[in-house]
């Protein structure tokens, strides 16, 4: 049956060779990397030569006295990652594609796109220069009588800024799979329903949505598997010393204790913790979502 697939076939198996060699090379072959989390791992000795210590880092990491703290802060973020900013692409592609003109369409896009192509450290600068002591958001409050606030020094909003930039980079970009579903709809849907005297939001509420959830699902289900990998570059470069209580999290915890302490097994334990968490939520998540819809990743 492969073969035969194969001959029939063979010009799609020869397109996706890039993407499967990528994914052996990049996906697979790292793996075999995850064994160093139960050796005292040394770079001189290799992984044959390492000893082997079994749960000894996983152990460490559960009973290191930051863990609670940091776990927490995981947790946290991840959260308004699904919860906040997730969903905020789904409502700009839902109100995108009720503009009608296409000039102004594509503009509002192109617009929203361009977040996209800055690094962290750009969106944290404009973050930062944006709170300064001089930046305009004291400037517009200092208008209404208020004192100015450090608001990149102040741990109370550290989550607020977080999902903010994370909306304003990402969420533009995160349209493009949705409109691209809409753009599908069969237009006569719109049409039985307009006849049917159901105003814009109606139709929005029970044509492109219902019709969208599938994708929704299949997205949501790839988001929920990085629940705790939550962006080391996104996080590390908003932190100051003042927003660390509630900043720190798995991936700047490793960077901080795992890799500039050279302490490798203890970051691949790190590591391998996160992918087993990201692993029960997927599946769970996909079970659940075989009974919302039709949809899932298996």
């Amino acid at each position: 049956m492969l073969l035969r697939n194969m001959k029939g076939y063979w010009p799609l198996y020869i397109m996706a060779i890039p993407g499967v060699t990528f994914l052996v090379i990049f996906k697979y072959i790292p793996l075999m990397g995850s064994v160093i989390a139960f050796q005292d791992y040394s770079v001189f000795k290799g992984f044959l030569g390492s000893p082997w210590v079994g749960l000894k880092h996983i152990e460490a990491l559960l009973h290191h006295y930051d863990f609670g703290k940091v776990f927490t802060n995981t947790l946290v973020l991840g959260l308004l990652r699904v919860a906040v900013v997730f969903p905020v692409p789904i409502l700009l592609a839902l109100l995108i594609n009720e503009v009608k003109q296409v000039l102004l369409k594509k503009g509002i896009q192109t617009a929203l796109y361009i977040p996209h192509f800055f690094s962290w450290v750009i969106v944290a600068g404009i973050a930062f220069d944006l709170f300064s002591l001089s930046g305009l958001f004291n400037v517009v409050i200092g208008w209404f009588g208020y004192d100015p606030v450090l608001v990149m020094q102040e741990s109370a909003y550290f989550r607020f800024i977080y999902a903010a930039t994370g909306i304003w980079r990402d969420a533009g970009w995160g349209t493009i799979v949705y409109i691209a579903a809409i753009s599908s709809i069969d237009p006569q849907l719109y049409e039985s329903a307009m006849m049917d005297g159901a105003s814009k939001l109606k139709q929005m509420m029970h044509v492109t949505f219902p019709l969208l959830l599938p994708t929704i699902l299949i997205l949501f289900l790839l988001e929920i598997g990085g629940f705790m990998e939550l962006g080391f570059d996104h996080v590390y470069n908003l932190l100051t010393p003042m927003t660390y209580s509630v900043g720190d999290i798995l991936d700047t915890y490793v960077f901080r204790i795992g890799i500039q302490q050279a302490q490798y097994s203890f970051a691949t334990a790190v590591g391998l913790f996160q992918s087993v968490i990201g692993f029960i939520l997927v599946f769970i998540f996909n079970k659940l979502s075989r009974k919302v819809s039709d949809g899932g990743l298996w």
